[in-house]
């Protein structure tokens, strides 16, 4: 990556939720890791998140409402995952259900995640390019990152044609925008500065 590559820290969540999520993403982590079962947690986090919350929202709103009971909520988890679940995983949602904390499960998978790669010396890297990178371009992508960050590279590409070429790279709050969309709108900005600045002055 070059000298003019632009970057910022984008905000997935707010640091208010995303400092409790982390708290109860490491505990998880840790109890996962102390039963060797962290795999299968992890697994079974991300398939109630995609495969029940996101398709039953009903459901996701019954557990995030700040209305409905802990005694309401903790008997429909006995009934949906009680011995159909990790154990650890299972005892984890009844945990999250005392605190009045199961609004931020969705932060609590993203973060564990994010926790386990980085105990393994691995990164998630997701990329987005107009064109599908081929094998020298995605090695020559992870070898700059492995550099950058020291860690290694666990690459997902997405092709979006909109970018008209160039590449954006996002590593955990970390962007790298090197699209040809992103310069034309620098360009257009510092036209629009560039002439606010001169007509400003000939009014003078």
């Amino acid at each position: 990556m070059t000298e003019t590559e632009q970057y910022h820290h984008a905000t997935v969540f707010d640091d208010a939720t995303r400092h409790v999520a982390r708290i109860y993403a490491e505990a998880l982590l840790d109890a996962a890791d102390k039963h060797q079962q962290t795999q299968e947690v992890l697994e079974q986090m991300e398939s109630l998140i995609h495969d029940i919350l996101a398709r039953d929202k009903v459901f996701a709103v019954f557990l995030a409402s700040a209305v409905v009971s802990r005694e309401h909520k903790r008997a429909a988890l006995r009934r949906v995952f009680e011995g159909k679940v990790n154990q650890v995983l299972y005892h984890f949602l009844l945990v999250l259900n005392d605190h009045s904390r199961l609004g931020v499960l969705r932060e609590v998978v993203v973060l564990m995640r994010e926790l386990h790669e980085q105990r393994a010396g691995r990164m998630r890297v997701e990329a987005t390019s107009a064109v599908a990178l081929d094998g020298e371009q995605s090695e020559r992508l992870r070898r700059e990152l492995r550099e950058k960050f020291g860690r290694e590279p666990v690459l997902s590409v997405r092709v979006d044609p909109d970018l008209l070429g160039g590449l954006i790279v996002k590593v955990d709050d970390w962007v790298y925008d090197g699209s040809v969309r992103a310069r034309l709108e620098r360009i257009k900005n510092q036209l629009i500065e560039k002439g606010n600045y001169v007509h400003a002055h000939q009014r003078q």
